[in-house]
């Protein structure tokens, strides 16, 4: 399986800290070597960085851990192949432009045998990732008005995600610039940092920050990730089957589907 970081913000802030502690899980700590992705939105404009290679020992993953690139939503990937070649074209996150702005999505699990109905998006690579987020992209622009109220939009990408997830493991983050979704099917955390900030230690890095030193009172800063990265703070884990959709550091929607028990199988 792969894992999954993202954020929200309600002002500008770098992910120099916690992509830190992802990296070291790339082929480390960890044994996602296969590649690894981050993208940042800045305004409707997306920053992204893909390499089919370990994370932990790139030096352009060490670029983006020391260069403090600023953004209220972004979303990584690291991956361990199960599904599709190590390339490029099979390094999440996956960018896609829908109604007017650059959509993001990454995937944590697998569905077997899955392909993306036909429509105007096609995958350039062979994982079931890509091939579920072009069906996703392909249903929507389908089956929801591009006026369409963001209620309505919301609830037809639950209902898709819920769909997935009875198919296989679907942990998702999807992220249009302005809003992140984030939908549980296995494992998810996250925490949310505000006033009063203090100190952080990651768990897979010798590394620790004082966010008050870098930090406003008025700042709020929600991290989500498969595995909690830090060893010193409290994690708030997700229920399978919980989505929450994400807005400038805070959960403006939220809810919980029906999944399959894939930690307890039924017998059979």
């Amino acid at each position: 399986m792969c894992e999954l970081l993202a954020m929200s913000a309600n002002t500008p802030t770098d992910l120099c800290f916690s992509f830190t502690g992802l990296t070291r899980r790339g082929g480390d700590t960890g044994p996602h070597a296969d590649g690894w992705g981050i993208a940042f939105y800045e305004g409707r404009g997306v920053r992204v960085f893909h390499e089919p290679a370990a994370s932990a020992s790139s030096r352009i993953a060490e670029v983006v851990q020391t260069h403090p690139i600023k953004s209220e939503a972004a979303v990584c990937h690291i991956r361990q192949a199960n599904v599709g070649g190590v390339s490029l074209e099979n390094t999440h996150p996956f960018i896609r432009e829908l109604w007017g702005r650059y959509w993001t999505f990454a995937h944590n699990g697998q569905i077997e045998g899955f392909e993306a109905r036909a429509g105007v998006y096609q995958p350039v690579g062979n994982t079931d990732s890509e091939h579920i987020f072009c069906d996703l992209l392909n249903r929507l622009r389908s089956e929801v008005p591009r006026t369409a109220p963001e209620t309505t939009l919301l609830e037809a990408i639950v209902a898709a995600a819920e769909e997935y997830a009875q198919l296989g493991v679907f942990n998702l983050l999807l992220s249009n610039g302005d809003w992140l979704l984030t939908f549980c099917s296995t494992r998810m955390v996250a925490i949310t940092r505000r006033a009063p900030f203090g100190p952080a230690r990651l768990k897979d890095a010798d590394v620790t920050v004082d966010f008050e030193s870098q930090t406003t009172p008025r700042d709020i800063v929600s991290v989500i990730a498969t595995e909690p990265l830090t060893s010193d703070e409290r994690w708030d884990h997700y229920r399978p089957g919980e989505w929450r959709l994400w807005r400038k550091g805070e959960v403006v929607s939220q809810g919980l589907v029906g999944v399959p028990d894939l930690a307890h199988p039924a017998p059979g």
